[in-house]
């Protein structure tokens, strides 16, 4: 079920950043966000694995956060804060004249 939830979050992420990308500049652009999350997501979760799996057994600490739960936990995290940073300066556009 955790995993559930990761991966949900993810998709609804990866759909945010897309559609505001798509809107703000243009569509190769919003593409291009789409790859890098992709891919990002697909090598650090490869990693987070490995790392993991050196610390804790493959049975985790019960049914619902097993290694690979812990994995996405922690991939999630270090995700929140390196998206946190990336996308920093995205911020609403304003109408002309509007801004102090």
């Amino acid at each position: 079920m955790i995993t559930a939830l990761i991966f949900s979050a993810h998709l609804v992420f990866m759909l945010v950043i897309f559609t505001k990308k798509w809107q703000d500049e243009s569509l190769s652009s919003a593409f291009t966000n789409l790859a890098l999350l992709i891919i990002l997501f697909a090598v650090g979760w490869s990693i987070s694995t490995s790392v993991v799996k050196i610390f804790v057994d493959s049975k985790g600490f019960g049914i619902q956060f097993d290694s690979d739960t812990i994995s996405l936990t922690l991939l999630s995290i270090a995700e929140f804060f390196f998206y946190r940073f990336y996308y920093r300066d995205d911020k609403p556009a304003t109408e002309a004249g509007t801004e102090k």
